[in-house]
């Protein structure tokens, strides 16, 4: 009777992190569907207007984000594994953290000249 239980916690658990992505994907998909949808209707009847979007600021909260997270990743999985592959989760982060930080102190720099 211990098998047949820990056999069915075993399905259970196994489709669990599956009807999660569906669910997920279908809400992305509505959400897609729905915002396209109000859009068409929008530009239909002439009231659509371009949203604004700060791109120097969006970078500099991405690459604050990215950079923060991946120095934590970083040096937890130092202590944690040592240096070896593994090491790439938090590096991957750390550097496209900090390439977006360049982007925005590039960009800062430029609109001030």
């Amino acid at each position: 009777m211990d098998q047949a239980s820990s056999e069915a916690a075993q399905v259970i658990i196994s489709i669990i992190p599956i009807v999660g992505i569906v669910m997920g994907s279908v809400v992305i998909f509505f959400y897609l569907l729905w915002n396209h949808k109000r859009r068409t209707l929008l530009i239909k009847a002439g009231q659509f207007g371009r949203p604004n979007f700060d791109l120097t600021t969006f970078s500099l909260l991405t690459g604050l984000l990215l950079f923060t997270v991946g120095l934590a990743l970083t040096i937890v999985l130092i202590i944690a594994l040592g240096i070896n592959l593994g090491l790439l989760g938090g590096i991957i982060p750390l550097a496209t953290g900090i390439g977006l930080l360049v982007f925005y102190r590039t960009r800062r720099g430029d609109k001030a000249s």
